[in-house]
């Protein structure tokens, strides 16, 4: 089945030329991309989909995986765990 015509111009893509980028965000975004290893462009395409299609789960979800998490603890993890825990390599 062939793409209909507004199909195909969906698909093309479009440019965008960003002025007056503040020189902490701009520095933000390099060691970002460096981090991914991406180009500093396709970092900012990556940003601007994630703003853009980000889904916010049901609050039923978020409270599901917190029980989830909880029952994997098998009670109070205290600070004291934590500090164990760390001493012994595990966090």
């Amino acid at each position: 089945m062939e793409p209909k015509r507004n199909q195909i111009r969906e698909q093309a893509a479009m440019n965008y030329t960003l002025k007056n980028i503040p020189t902490e965000i701009y520095e933000r975004i390099k060691l970002r991309a460096q981090r991914r290893r991406r180009s500093i462009n396709s970092e900012i395409i990556n940003i601007l989909f994630e703003a853009t299609t980000r889904r916010r789960p049901p609050v039923e979800e978020i409270l599901a995986r917190a029980d989830e998490l909880r029952a994997l603890t098998k009670g109070v993890v205290t600070d004291e765990f934590i500090s164990q825990a760390k001493r012994e390599g595990r966090l």
